[in-house]
């Protein structure tokens, strides 16, 4: 006669079960529940035997199916814009630090800076039930918002503090840390000054840093002199291209301000690679404090932004509302200017 399988092994073409886990560790169902939920009342031998059997059957647990009776899911939304960068892998390492000391893991989207992306994101993570939502900035669509103020769960916008948050904000105003560097300009008495940036329709921080930067300008009289946006991405190469070009056309530009630092950068080796000796002949400056303008030939003129404490602090934000404390609605933790070596 042949042999029937045995129940605690899992067919090869089928997902394993919570029954099949029980079967193999010697317990019931409801204490293998227990185990994998880190419940209390369980003696450590038990759980050491349901954690093998449940790793020698690879087993993962269906969060879906848990969250039915509990209304959400141990899992948190982060939606950003970007991995193009240093930026947002420091903010997620924040995120992520705070997150797993709450027993919380983050699951990710990325929009590349696109809102209607972020739309669909947003719909398609809220058939997840996430506990809560940390999410890029404070402009989004009308229905995004909706969704996340019907969302149920707490909900954090990051990296920006210039706009009514939909529930919590964490960030910095992008308005201010422009302006410290049109001041910082016009008081080193530079008067022909450009700006070079990448796609301001869609990086709307980087358009509010412009913003401050004019306001600085404007309280010393000042005004652009030249202006450069391209429809893409920040980087490296956008910024030394965009600056030669800018310089071809502007040749007595006296300062050009970046919309961050790899831009700046870029534009730094342009000038370096043409003679044009910074900051005598052309002060430079960007944005976010980056390791990359620290290790430049000249050390970078910048603002340095707090990005794993951004992450840390909205995290920590989305943790004590979920535990039913208060939490601070708008968190602004500032800049630093950094007088560096280019301007």
């Amino acid at each position: 006669m042949p042999r029937s399988r045995p129940p605690a092994k899992a067919d090869a073409d089928h997902t394993v079960t919570l029954e099949q886990v029980a079967a193999r560790a010697g317990v019931s169902t409801m204490t293998v529940s227990r185990v994998l939920r880190n419940r209390a009342n369980v003696a450590e031998k038990t759980r050491d035997k349901v954690r093998a059997a449940a790793a020698a059957l690879g087993y993962v647990p269906n969060l879906l199916a848990g969250a039915l009776a509990s209304a959400r899911t141990p899992l948190v939304v982060v939606i950003v814009p970007s991995l193009g960068n240093i930026v947002f892998p420091e903010v997620l390492q924040g995120i992520n630090a705070a997150l797993e000391e709450g027993g919380l893991q983050a699951v990710m989207g990325i929009t590349g800076y696109d809102q209607d992306k972020e739309e669909r994101l947003v719909e398609t993570m809220l058939s997840w039930r996430p506990a809560g939502w940390i999410v890029t900035g404070l402009e989004h669509t009308a229905r995004t918002r909706q969704m996340l103020r019907g969302a149920r769960s707490p909900v954090v916008e990051i990296m920006d503090t210039d706009g009514k948050a939909i529930d919590m904000a964490v960030g910095l105003s992008h308005r201010a840390a422009g302006r410290v560097v049109g001041e910082h300009f016009a008081r080193r008495g530079l008067r022909r000054i450009g700006y070079v940036g990448g796609d301001l329709v869609r990086d709307l921080r980087a358009a509010k840093r412009l913003q401050g930067f004019e306001q600085g300008l404007a309280a010393h009289g000042l005004a652009l002199a030249a202006r450069s946006g391209a429809p893409a991405p920040s980087s490296l190469r956008l910024g030394r291209t965009a600056l030669a070009a800018m310089l071809a056309e502007h040749p007595a530009l006296e300062a050009v301000y970046f919309s961050n630092d790899d831009m700046a950068v870029g534009g730094l080796m342009h000038c370096l690679q043409a003679g044009i000796a910074v900051p005598g002949r052309l002060a430079l400056a960007g944005f976010n404090g980056l390791e990359i303008g620290e290790v430049a030939p000249l050390r970078l003129t910048t603002v340095r932004s707090p990005r794993h404490e951004i992450g840390r602090v909205a995290a920590l934000r989305l943790l004590a509302r979920l535990d039913g404390r208060e939490a601070q609605a708008v968190t602004d933790l500032g800049f630093a200017f950094v007088d560096g070596q280019t301007a």
